[in-house]
Parts: structure tokens; sequence; C-alpha cells
């Protein structure tokens, strides 16, 4: 019975858990990917050229990026030090909460103020998740890690696309919702987006059960202790040859994943697709990402996450071979749930197969170093298709400058496991010597 017992509380841990994946892709969809940027382009900066308030826009992300990468790796050494992964998961969860409701406020032709909430609300969405990516390993031993590092996903996609739904039909018939206009009916969006965030939280933060640190400092030894174990998580990265190609690895593949998510509406508006299309096509994304990344959950736990991760990738290859020769609609439709189902099981499988891959005690400063990376994914490919779009005049040649990402990002994940692997049989192969 107490065997039973706690085998139901590890599972009602581990379903908590993934339900923070469920509370805050509502900002990732509703927010980063559907509404924020056509608010921010056609109410915050009216009147003003296009090319400009993308300009703008694009500042504010880069920015939002920066931010993160400078703060991330020092508040997860110190959360490490301390133990209290859980605790500055909350502050950044409310805090980016708080300023995404905020995004209510700002009036039209305010886009400075909009900018400042936007970056502050997507540093906090960005730096909550290195934390909650962080407790994974306290949540779940090896064997089950992929299989609830995929619920995490799948969970994430059914409540982002339900709420994302949910914000599409307040949008497109407001005064059904009793909302003055469209403008009216996005801002009540980002409050909705924020309350969701919170109320679907509180299970992690009463459920969840971090490792508590028996040993309390200062805050001067705090930040000491956490300098060193930034320098130290670093080091140790240095060492870890194969967990160090597999960050390679997830960088251009990321790159390529990120890129393929972030530049399909604009690919679908250059093919002649309407903004309700490329609405339902997200919706299809969401729709098609619950079942299928709990399967490859399940396939990871007998193939291994390292092989799966790689035929995805080949999957991407064929995605974006076939999007430079789509012609229609329905062809776009049917790569939008191809992605759909590779989508959630790459960022899954990714996820638990670097945390196999750290040293136990350091997962917030491993991490940090892992969402740094992630935070950084289209850079390049957004860059080379715009280049080759430039000097070959046709979106359709541009958009395969995303291949040599995936290959290179599939090559370094070869190398990654054959290391790991001459490593586990005390062997030694290329660098691992």
């Amino acid at each position: 019975m107490p065997s039973g017992s706690g085998e139901i509380g590890r599972r009602k841990m581990q379903f908590a858990w993934a339900l923070y994946d469920w509370a805050n892709s509502g900002f990732a969809t509703s927010v980063m990917a559907g509404f924020f940027p056509l608010f921010f382009k056609q109410y915050c900066c009216a009147g003003v050229d296009a090319a400009v308030s993308t300009a703008r826009l694009g500042w504010v992300v880069s920015a939002a990026a920066f931010a993160v990468a400078v703060i991330a790796p020092f508040a997860a050494a110190a959360a490490d030090a301390a133990g209290i992964k859980k605790k500055v998961l909350g502050f950044f969860t409310v805090f980016g909460a708080v300023t995404t409701a905020l995004l209510a406020v700002p009036d039209q032709g305010q886009w400075i103020l909009a900018s400042f909430l936007y970056l502050a609300a997507v540093t906090g969405f960005s730096a909550a998740n290195i934390f909650y990516d962080a407790l994974l390993p306290a949540v779940a031993g090896s064997r089950r890690r992929h299989r609830v590092s995929s619920l995490g996903f799948a969970l994430g996609y059914l409540g982002g696309g339900l709420l994302f739904a949910i914000n599409i039909a307040m949008v497109m018939r407001p005064g059904f919702f009793m909302l003055g206009s469209v403008h009216g009916a996005v801002k009540a969006s980002f409050v909705g987006v924020a309350a969701w965030w919170l109320v679907f939280s509180v299970p992690l933060f009463l459920l969840v059960r971090e490792p508590v640190r028996l040993k309390r400092e200062s805050v001067l030894k705090l930040v000491t202790v956490s300098l060193q174990r930034l320098k130290n998580s670093f080091s140790g990265l240095l060492q870890l040859r194969s967990t160090l190609f597999f960050l390679g690895a997830y960088w251009f593949y990321m790159d390529g994943v990120s890129s393929v998510i972030r530049m399909a509406v604009d690919y679908g508006l250059s093919i002649g697709l309407g903004t309700s299309g490329l609405m339902g096509a997200l919706l299809l994304v969401q729709a098609v990402g619950v079942p299928s990344t709990l399967l490859m959950g399940r396939i990871a736990e007998r193939l291994g996450a390292r092989r799966v991760v790689l035929a995805t990738i080949l999957l991407y290859v064929g995605v974006v071979i076939s999007a430079s020769r789509l012609t229609g609609i329905r062809e776009f439709f049917l790569l939008a749930a191809v992605v759909g189902s590779a989508q959630g099981g790459i960022q899954a499988l990714s996820r638990s197969l670097f945390a196999s891959m750290i040293p136990r005690g350091e997962e917030a400063g491993f991490f940090g170093f892992y969402n740094i990376t992630g935070r950084f994914s289209a850079v390049a490919g957004p860059a080379l298709v715009g280049m080759l779009t430039l000097w070959s005049g046709s979106a359709r040649t541009g958009i395969l400058a995303l291949v040599p990402l995936f290959v290179a990002g599939g090559v370094l994940l070869f190398v990654s496991g054959r290391i790991e692997a001459a490593s586990a049989n005390g062997s030694s192969w290329f660098l691992n010597s």
C-alpha cells in the first residue's frame, strides 16, 4: 500500500509538472506567434511604415533574447546553489504573467510602452522555462523522463491550442463576447493568457517537490557561490564532449525548427493564403502535436531518444524541400500537419535527452546553457533564407537555406552519440581521447 501510494504521488507530481506546459503555452501561441506581432504593427505602430514597425519588433525580440542570455546563467547558478529552483520559477512566472496582462494598457501609437512590456513578458516566459526544465530530473527518473517530458509538450500543444482557439473566436467576433473592437478583443486575450498561465501553474507549486538543501547561505555567499558554480558548469560542459556536441547539434537543428515556425506565416502569405487560413494552419499544428508528441515519447523509450530525434531531423529536411515545391493550400495544410507531428517530439526529446547527459545537482546551471542555446535559435535561419531569396529572386529557393542547418544538426547529434557510446565502453573514438 505505501509503495502504491508513493507511485500515485509520483504520477501526480509528474502530471503537475507537465501541466505547467499547458499553463504557459498560451503565451507562446496567442501572444508570441499569434496576436502581438499584428497588434504591434497595426495598432501600436499605426501610421508607421511597415518596414519601420518590423524593424522595431525585431529590436524588441533581440533585446529580450539578450536579456535572457545575460540573466539566465547567473539566476540558474544561484538557484542551484540555494536549492530554490521552484521559487525562482514562481518569481518569473508571476513576473511574466503580470507583464503579459499589462500589454492591454498601451494605446494606439504607444509602441515604446508596448515594446518594454513585451520585452519584460518574453524575458519572464523564457527565464521561467529554464527553471521549469531544470526540475525535470527531480520529477522523473531516467526510465520515465522521455515520457514525462513528452507529456509536458503534449499538454502544451493542447492547452495552447485551446486558448488560441478561444482567442481567435474573440478576435473574429468581438461583439459576441461583448468586446468593443478587434483591438479590444486582442487586449482581452492578453489578460486571458496571463490568468490562464497563473491558474494552471498552481498544481506545480503545490505538488512538485524539489530536493531540499540542508545548508543555508547568506546572500553574499550565494552570489559568490553562484558565480563559481556558473564557472564550474561552463568548465564542466567543456569537459563533457558528448554534451557539448549535443548543444552544437541542438543549436543547428532548433535554428531550423524555429525558423520553420516563425517563417511559416510569411511563407504562407507569399503563396496567397489569407489570415484565416494561416490561423487554421496554426491550430492544426497544435491539434496534431498533442497525440504525436505523446507517441514519440513512447517510441523513444523503445528505440532511444537520439534515434527518434535523428529521424525527426530527416523529416524536417523533407518538409523544407516539399515546401519549396508546394503549389496550393491543401499541400500547405498537409505540411502543417507534418510539422505538428514532429515539432513537439523533437523539443520534448531534446529536453529529456539533455537531462540525461548532465551532472546531478547542477541541472539549473546546465539548463541555463541549454535554454540560452534555444533562445538564440532562429537567428541564422531567417538571415540565410533572406539572403538566398534576394540572390535567387524566389522565396521557394530561399526556404532551401534551412536544409544545411538540419543536416549540420543531424551530423553533430550523431557524433555526440558516438562519443557517448565510446565513453561508456571505455574506448576511444574521434575526439574522445
